[in-house]
């Protein structure tokens, strides 16, 4: 295609009363009319044609490459047809899809049902794993803080292995107490020790300090722990209100001391045969997130004055409501793991009036197993005796009516006698094969 670009170009001006003139470019190919008037014109300078001619160039390759062989009424034609015959294809693909879907699922329904339960159980799976990763992860770090313990000897030094860490919790009132489970149930002296060392059950009094510390109270226990040597001190003002904060002080310094399998809470008025508990335990060693104790769902109290009065009731939904299900707080056990978090998330676990329910709420929400073991809350005789006599020895005794042994004091040494498993017991039990 050849361009005319040797004519000058013009502008034709159109004089007009009251308007802006308006400009027209004059292109070359253009005729004009040689009339009698002839118009006023004025040249376009050289550089603005050859630029325009460039253009004009470009435009008309582009424009012929395109449309050769065809004319633009046939390219405005063949449009709506490609579009056409692209949906018309896109639509007929789709039908066909839908048809072989619910040829499919009628096929292999049971294959794909398969399938999703698979994925189902590979997604728990995968959960669990996850969150075993994530305790055994607190656990390690739990490991690294032993310097933050109350207890003197932890201070700078590793953590001293064990199987389970039983934390008897007690008052500066109960030295008689203390002395009657000392007489009957838990060792003392070499064999303490022994115990500690061969089957890796470590036992202590726990408790605190008085509100006046080095006081007399304070002075008493050190005393008896320098006699005995079987207390967990730890930096705890004792208080029948503070139990909650006292179980919570309790599981994060003795994770902070001992590196055990599981960590069990006992009052100091309930009889405990230790092979038996021992034995329990066994059984779960190889389960993460384990929570044993006897479950239950007491009522919340609203009312004050009364024992056990929940001042957060309204919590719980409304009045008459139940409690979710915790074990009762005479004797439970947990897991290490369980015992970390409680001791790397205590600044915000939140505590309630009781200390049983506390523990509960802290682990209500997480993957948790809850172990209700009857056998952690025998009845005294004849209860237990007879349970003995038949072969089932129970974990632990106590009254519910008193929440403890009656009278512990003076029947303890009875209901050992009548309900304890024998001396040896605790020695034959092998707790390092059973998982």
């Amino acid at each position: 295609m050849k361009l005319v670009c040797d004519r000058p170009l013009q502008l034709e001006k159109k004089p007009a009363a009251g308007v802006r003139q308006s400009v027209a470019t004059v292109w070359p190919w253009q005729q004009f009319d040689d009339g009698p008037k002839k118009m006023r014109v004025k040249p376009i300078p050289g550089k603005a044609i050859f630029v325009l001619c460039i253009v004009s160039f470009v435009a008309g390759s582009l424009f012929t490459s395109r449309t050769w062989g065809r004319s633009r009424s046939e390219n405005r034609e063949r449009v709506p047809m490609i579009v056409a015959n692209h949906v018309q294809k896109l639509s007929t693909a789709m039908t066909q899809d839908c048809d072989k879907k619910p040829k499919l699922v009628e096929g292999n329904s049971g294959d794909i049902m398969g399938e999703v339960t698979r994925t189902h159980q590979a997604i728990q799976s995968l959960d669990k794993t996850i969150s075993t990763l994530e305790m055994e992860l607190a656990v390690a770090r739990t490991s690294h803080m032993s310097g933050l313990g109350s207890h003197e000897g932890a201070t700078g030094r590793s953590l001293q292995k064990a199987f389970v860490v039983i934390g008897i919790n007690t008052g500066f009132s109960s030295r008689k107490r203390r002395d009657s489970l000392r007489e009957t149930w838990m060792p003392k002296g070499a064999e303490l020790k022994k115990l500690e060392k061969e089957k890796g059950m470590v036992i202590r009094f726990v408790i605190g300090h008085s509100a006046t510390p080095g006081g007399v109270l304070d002075k008493a226990i050190d005393a008896e722990d320098a006699e005995y040597k079987d207390f967990l001190r730890l930096k705890h003002v004792e208080g029948y209100h503070e139990l909650s904060t006292k179980t919570r002080l309790y599981f994060s310094t003795a994770v902070s001391i001992w590196d055990a399998d599981f960590y069990v809470k006992v009052d100091d008025d309930i009889h405990v045969n230790l092979g038996m508990l021992a034995s329990r335990l066994a059984q779960y060693r190889s389960k993460p997130r384990i929570y044993i104790g006897c479950m239950k769902s007491g009522p919340v109290l609203s009312q004050k004055g009364v024992k056990y009065h929940e001042p957060e009731f309204w919590k719980f939904g409304e009045e008459g409501n139940k409690y979710f299900r915790h074990a009762t707080g005479q004797i439970y056990a947990i897991s290490k793991d369980l015992a970390a978090y409680v001791s790397i998330n205590a600044p915000i676990l939140h505590r309630y009036a009781n200390e049983d329910v506390s523990l509960g709420s802290w682990l209500i929400g997480l993957e948790v197993e809850h172990i209700d073991d009857r056998s952690m809350c025998c009845g005294t005789p004849p209860d237990c005796e007879w349970k003995t006599q038949a072969g089932n020895v129970c974990v632990a005794s106590f009254d519910w009516s008193c929440s403890g042994v009656c009278k512990s004091v003076e029947r303890m040494k009875d209901v050992h006698n009548t309900c304890g498993e024998g001396e040896r017991a605790v020695w034959n039990v092998d707790i390092f094969t059973k998982n």
